[in-house]
């Protein structure tokens, strides 16, 4: 009896350790929206079950540490897809602090890849910032794999001393629990092509990369499983799932085992599975964590389950990390709000319905596209500085507007819509800007938007001051059947669009949907050459030459920004139920796009 005893004894300790399952939390697209929202105001992180608003770093936090200790004998990793960084009030006093990255990894986060949006103040300033965060302080181990630094050119020699140094890396390999979890960051193609504050970094081909080195990480390095963290993106078209992350998994194959995606905010409810790796993504905002579940069957690690957790007030936050944003908001307040004479916590005006936008959606009946175009019109006009129409593009529209239980908005609401951005001041946002069109030129830039809207949701632009008529059953360049402007008495006034017509015509958008105007030429294969100009019709060297002054007794341009905009136009709104605070009219609940498409 002792001796079969002592042989199962023996049989129990040479047995071999059971593979441990892998739990994988993830999210993509922060975009820094440190406090659940929203209304905002409405945000209670100190209890649960009474608010409808969604998200807050706050639960976030809660939700990852609850699950690392529920799970003890399990791995269990939080990892971010990229664009951590830009979207609230919260992000301009990052490149005095690297807040966020320290708040982070105080969360629990593990792992981060490094999105399009990082790069929003260039090279120089990200490393400042990432060298900032670390001073005294843990950050998560930033990813990016496919990257190239120009050797002659100064400007990204910062970033790539991170490298250097370990702080950002190609690829990590998590060991635990005798398990070797590869991880990589990736970098896709319209990630790169939105970024005009790259250079002079270069972005290498994902695929290529990720073959390579996830194929030798498995040979060479025996990692287990290798996971990509990809910043690129899925879409839809003609009902099937495709984009570069569908490209990438199935390219990929069998070297890879999972990718958490981002780039496009896509919130997919269950996973894309390609070549039998499954394709995650959580949406935007940190509204949902996705958990992925992953399990070694016969030899190999593949998915066992997915979900999508939602952020919501059923989650109890973590209220040490509130604490910390409470006292960067505090800060926010003092350096950022103070100055423009406004309250972080006051409403600022209330809705009665919501407001949306997205570029996956019918952008044709948003009404808060042309809630802005007319917003940046107003702003203009009422500063005393004329302007024959506005202009605002989908893709610089971050954000819903939402009524939660009691629908007031404050500061923080509206600077998340149009958040993006800064010009030469010391406040946050695109610059507002003007540029000079003859009426010709502006029908083949409207011609060529309804030519790529189509292909590129984030192109769709919404127009304040004028009204189109459109047959799209038409040609290329024909389209356009008349444009109307809108005199100082609200009539509107047909346009002479034909070549003859040689006055010219101001639009006024932020600076860097203006810019887009000396692409039309590229945009149209050549064929369209529109030459934005000046007041005195000079074609125009610099935008920055463009941006409007909005107090010209002070000296150089006091900038007005999309957001300030938005603020001003919903300030001036009617008290309709006398509470003192404006209210946003009804009408606007039906008022869509001026732009008619005629019938065939």
């Amino acid at each position: 009896m002792k001796r079969l005893f002592l042989i199962m004894l023996l049989a129990g300790f040479l047995k071999p350790a059971l593979a441990q399952d892998i739990i994988i939390l993830h999210t993509n697209d922060l975009h820094s929206k440190l406090n659940g929202y929203s209304p905002e105001l409405e945000y209670t992180p100190k209890t649960t079950s009474d608010d409808l608003t969604r998200g807050g770093f706050a639960r976030i936090a809660a939700y990852i540490q609850k699950t690392k200790l529920d799970n003890p004998t399990d791995i269990v990793l939080a990892v971010d897809g990229g664009d951590f960084l830009m979207g609230s009030l919260f992000h301009p006093l990052e490149r005095e602090s690297g807040f966020q990255l320290k708040l982070m990894h105080q969360m629990g986060y593990d792992y981060l890849a490094i999105g399009n949006h990082e790069f929003d103040y260039g090279p120089e300033m990200l490393a400042q910032i990432i060298n900032l965060a670390r001073d005294e302080h843990e950050i998560p181990q930033l990813l990016l794999s496919n990257v190239e630094f120009d050797k002659k050119d100064s400007r990204d020699d910062a970033l790539e001393a991170l490298f250097d140094k370990g702080i950002i890396k190609n690829v990590t390999i998590h060991e635990e629990k005798g398990v070797k979890i590869a991880l990589l960051g990736i970098f896709g193609i319209d990630a790169m092509e939105v970024q005009p504050l790259l250079p002079p970094v270069e972005i290498t081909n994902q695929i290529k990369t990720v073959k390579k080195t996830a194929k030798e990480l498995i040979k060479s390095e025996k990692a287990d499983i290798v996971i990509v963290l990809s910043h690129s993106g899925v879409e839809k078209e003609d009902g099937e799932w495709t984009g570069e992350d569908v490209k990438l998994a199935k390219k990929s194959a069998p070297y890879i085992h999972a990718i958490i995606s981002g780039h496009t905010h896509t919130k997919l409810d269950e996973p894309i599975i390609e070549s039998e790796i499954p394709v995650v993504q959580a949406g935007s905002g940190g509204l949902n964590i996705g958990k992925l579940h992953l399990r070694k069957t016969n030899g190999e690690y593949a998915m066992l389950s997915h979900e999508l957790i939602p952020v919501d007030d059923e989650i109890q936050a973590n209220m040490s990390i509130q604490k910390k944003i409470d006292e960067q908001k505090e800060i926010v307040q003092s350096e950022l709000l103070d100055p423009l004479d406004i309250q972080y916590d006051d409403p600022i005006f209330e809705t009665a319905f919501n407001m949306e936008c997205h570029e996956d959606g019918e952008l044709g009946k948003s009404t808060l596209g042309p809630l802005l175009a007319d917003a940046i019109q107003g702003y203009v006009t009422d500063n005393g500085i004329h302007s024959d129409m506005s202009l605002i593009a989908a893709g610089v529209i971050r954000d819903q507007l939402r009524t939660g239980k009691h629908g007031k908005q404050n500061v923080s609401d509206i600077f998340r819509i149009v958040s993006l951005g800064e010009g030469n001041d010391a406040h946050p946002g695109y610059p507002l800007a003007q540029v000079f069109v003859t009426a010709k030129e502006l029908k083949s830039v409207i011609e060529v938007l309804l030519m790529t809207q189509s292909s590129t949701p984030a192109a769709y632009c919404y127009y304040g001051g004028i009204r189109i008529n459109a047959d799209m059953s038409k040609g290329f360049l024909k389209k356009v059947q008349q444009i109307e402007l809108r005199n100082e008495k609200n009539e509107w006034v047909l346009l002479d669009i034909s070549r003859k017509n040689e006055n010219l015509y101001s639009v006024t958008a932020n600076s860097y949907m203006l810019t887009f105007l000396s692409m039309i030429k590229k945009k149209s294969f050549g064929i369209v050459n529109v030459k934005p100009k000046d007041v005195n019709g000079i074609p125009i060297v610099k935008m920055e030459t463009q941006y409007l002054d909005f107090d010209p007794n002070k000296p150089g341009a006091q900038e007005g920004k999309e957001w300030q905009a938005f603020l001003h136009y919903v300030s001036k709104f009617p008290d309709t139920n006398d509470n003192g605070i404006p209210d946003m009219p009804k009408e606007r609940k039906h008022t869509y796009n001026p732009v008619i498409y005629l019938e065939k």
